[in-house]
């Protein structure tokens, strides 16, 4: 299936042709008016979207499989559910889900719902640490899941999401409806690594944060292929969304943020900050939106964008943007594009520092601000490791242990 033909069509044949749910239609209707994304959207001018949209698809539909019951992980593989753990007071069941937002932006939102003939529904009703693990093993095909979570009103959940496999080829495209309830508090924390022969992911989100409830978001990408992260976030009355990115690109990848961040309530509170280290004619993406509505008195917001080129084929396409439509609040936003720091640089090679080790101990420096974000020291520690494989080949650590393809012996380890 090409989804560029999906454009055509108005929303009762965009429903036929897709094969959904009748109660869709608000979301059939939506797509009809936003369209399939094409070379020439403004969301995803950066990115090559054309390739994805214009491709005649295979879509995986997967034959039926029992679903497994334990540990503290759910995994899915190949967007389906296989194993929806046992962690007390969450959770876990396929259903259908009809509090689609209607007016998201992204046209690939809509589609990705319209696809997915049924939701995995994860709702956490008492306090929660638990993993989210996504297999892929499929190649050439069109992988669409999507999955919805609910954090009840005073429950305290964190979760850490990871991904495995290549599949390469494949689109996968899906995303998260997530919902965190009054006086509630969700720690999401993502890594993804994607490796040059893969697969591309394209994940649309809508993250809804209610009266006094706090979001934050954390998300590591490590990109050797193209890949784009897109969401939408609603505050309310005293709402706090707390939104790190770090992304490191290489092999001529397009990777990235696309998002929306709208205050509503009263006394909200936003914060985003975004940190790319590009190399090897990477492309990094950070098309970034803050919206304060007139409703939404006493806001405080925030956005920040910091990138570090290194080399002259990589490319930031930083597009910061604040649209206010009331007087009192706090806002700002920023925008910093550059090469490592020469004078930084010089003092370390002073002190006896090789060139190329001064350079690395800046770039980890650099990544090491955002990963210090994460207040789990073990899953910290998991993340610098894994961005410390993808930038240097393998983790230093790692290598002292084993003391293999190491210049120098090390003893007592």
């Amino acid at each position: 299936m090409k989804l560029e033909i999906l454009n055509a069509l108005d929303g009762a044949s965009i429903l036929k042709e897709l094969g959904a749910n009748a109660k869709k239609s608000t979301a059939a209707s939506a797509l009809a008016k936003i369209k399939v994304p094409h070379k020439k959207s403004e969301k995803y001018r950066y990115f090559d979207i054309e390739p994805l949209v214009s491709k005649d698809w295979t879509v995986f539909h997967p034959e039926s499989q029992e679903v497994q019951s334990k540990g503290k992980k759910i995994v899915f593989q190949d967007g389906i559910l296989a194993n929806r753990g046992d962690i007390e007071g969450v959770s876990v069941e396929l259903g259908d889900f009809s509090d689609i937002d209607g007016a998201h932006f992204d046209g690939l939102y809509y589609l990705s719902h319209l696809l997915a003939k049924k939701t995995v529904i994860i709702r956490c009703s008492k306090d929660a640490s638990f993993e989210i693990e996504h297999n892929f093993s499929q190649s050439n095909v069109l992988i669409n899941y999507r999955v919805a979570i609910f954090v009840d009103a005073n429950t305290h959940c964190q979760i850490y999401e990871s991904f495995k496999g290549e599949a390469e080829g494949s689109f996968v495209l899906g995303g998260y409806d997530i919902f965190a309830a009054r006086d509630a508090s969700l720690k999401f924390i993502k890594s993804h690594t994607l490796e040059a022969s893969g697969y591309t992911p394209v994940w649309s989100s809508r993250y809804k944060v209610d009266s006094n409830a706090f979001f934050k978001l954390s998300s590591f990408d490590f990109a050797k292929s193209n890949g784009l992260n897109i969401f939408k976030a609603e505050l309310k009355e005293g709402a706090n969304f707390d939104a790190s990115h770090l992304l490191y690109g290489t092999n001529k990848a397009k990777c990235g943020i696309v998002s929306e961040i709208e205050h509503e309530g009263k006394s909200s509170v936003s914060s985003q900050n975004a940190k790319s280290i590009l190399d090897n004619g990477a492309r990094g993406i950070f098309d970034a939106l803050i919206r304060v509505q007139n409703s939404a008195k006493w806001t405080k917001a925030h956005q920040n964008s910091k990138a570090v080129l290194l080399e002259k084929g990589a490319y930031m396409a930083s597009k910061p943007q604040l649209e206010i439509y009331i007087d009192d609040l706090e806002a700002s936003h920023g925008s910093t594009t550059g090469q490592l720091d020469e004078q930084a640089l010089f003092y370390m090679r002073s002190r006896g520092i090789k060139e190329e080790d001064a350079k690395k101990m800046l770039i980890l420096a650099f990544a090491h601000e955002v990963v210090a974000t994460v207040d789990d020291e073990y899953l910290a520690n998991k993340i610098y490791a894994e961005f410390e494989r993808v930038y240097y080949g393998y983790y230093e650590l790692d290598c002292l242990k084993t003391c293999e393809n190491c210049q120098d012996t090390t003893t007592g380890l």
